[in-house]
């Protein structure tokens, strides 16, 4: 019992690391544009990424039963993934790099069940069909493939919708236009920061909600107390309590602010007024949207970064500090397979030092 809760309070731990290490991502352009101060963005953005918590399972269910095979899921496993992912989570924070906690925590799960199951590929739901959605499940469709097409959707949504506002604003001044998107800026920010709630927040609650039903399933929990027989998950479920608690806790991580990663969105990568950062954060905000409706643990990371890079590029491609672009794009990329080693790693040391079975 001991050790479950352990392994929720670290699953907490990510979601907080979660909260500041993402903050940037709902708040970075409109604290570079100079609309709200980093105060004011932090509080706007805690608040709206608990609303967007609180709505839905749809993300929470493709980690907790899309990913791998329960059967070689155990506490273990889980503690393997989640120290993974937040160790890459604080080296990419202290770097200033944008990276992907969801992606983290993908990698970790995958590696560390896959080193449970001594090796096994199949324990890796590569792409199966549910058959209660007729959609497809798994690593391919449900990461892989959001994880190549949303950087594309970023960056050519936000030069879209940035060349259309050029083309319909092009008769107003630029003192009006600052101070309209100034106003406007305030929706966009509140939508992108509802919008990563419902997609990043839920990743925790999957895994807290999987850790139950592996105890459940194999009688760790069988000798509760009777006021603790709500953590019982026969099924796997996100509970109530479950959503809140992710909820608070990355709004908690929110407030807490994560400059590093703000000043290379907001500055480094590309100027910004507040017409841009309205662009950009309404491009992601929609990406966001529709992948959270689908199940897709998507990086929004990736995508708020894409759309400021789509945006920044209307003004002249040289506008987009493309060796700062280089550095992201490799944290990008590394993410699933680095940290898949490292929890692999882990899970096979922890193996070894428990002796055969």
């Amino acid at each position: 019992m001991l050790l479950i809760l352990c392994v929720i309070l670290v699953a907490l731990a990510f979601e907080y690391i979660n909260g500041f290490h993402d903050t940037a991502n709902s708040i970075a352009t409109v604290v570079s544009t100079k609309v709200l101060t980093p105060r004011q963005a932090v509080a706007m953005a805690a608040a709206f990424n608990l609303l967007g918590a609180l709505w839905g399972t749809s993300v929470a269910a493709t980690i907790g039963q899309g990913m791998v095979d329960h059967q070689f899921v155990s506490t273990a496993t889980i503690i393997c993934a989640l120290l993974t992912a937040i160790l890459w989570n604080l080296l990419t924070w202290r770097l200033g790099l944008p990276s992907s906690s969801s992606h983290a925590l993908i990698g970790g799960l995958c590696g560390a069940t896959l080193a449970s199951a001594q090796t096994r590929w199949a324990v890796i739901h590569w792409a199966v069909l549910n058959p209660a959605t007729h959609q497809w499940d798994g690593l391919w469709p449900k990461v892989i493939v959001p994880m190549l097409i949303s950087p594309v959707a970023g960056i050519f949504g936000g030069f879209l919708l940035m060349s259309l506002l050029l083309v319909l604003l092009r008769r107003l001044t630029p003192r009006l236009i600052n101070q309209l998107f100034g106003r406007l800026q305030l929706g966009s920010a509140a939508c992108m920061g509802f919008s990563h709630g419902t997609n990043d927040a839920q990743k925790t609650m999957g895994i807290i909600a999987l850790v139950l039903f592996t105890a459940t399933r194999d009688g760790t929990l069988a000798h509760l107390p009777g006021v603790l027989r709500f953590l019982l998950t026969p099924e796997f479920k996100v509970a109530f309590w479950i959503k809140t608690a992710c909820a608070l806790t990355m709004a908690a991580g929110t407030a807490a602010g994560g400059w590093r990663i703000i000043k290379t969105l907001g500055h480094k990568m590309v100027k910004l007024q507040p017409i841009h950062g309205f662009a950009a954060e309404t491009t992601a905000a929609s990406i966001i949207a529709i992948a959270s409706h689908w199940g897709m643990p998507l990086s929004t990371t990736h995508v708020i970064s894409s759309s400021i890079m789509g945006v920044g590029a209307t003004k002249r491609l040289s506008a987009v500090k493309w060796g700062i672009v280089g550095k992201m794009v490799w944290a990008w990329v590394l993410t699933i397979p680095l940290t898949a080693l490292v929890a692999y790693a882990l899970q096979y040391l922890l193996r070894l030092a428990a002796g055969p079975r």
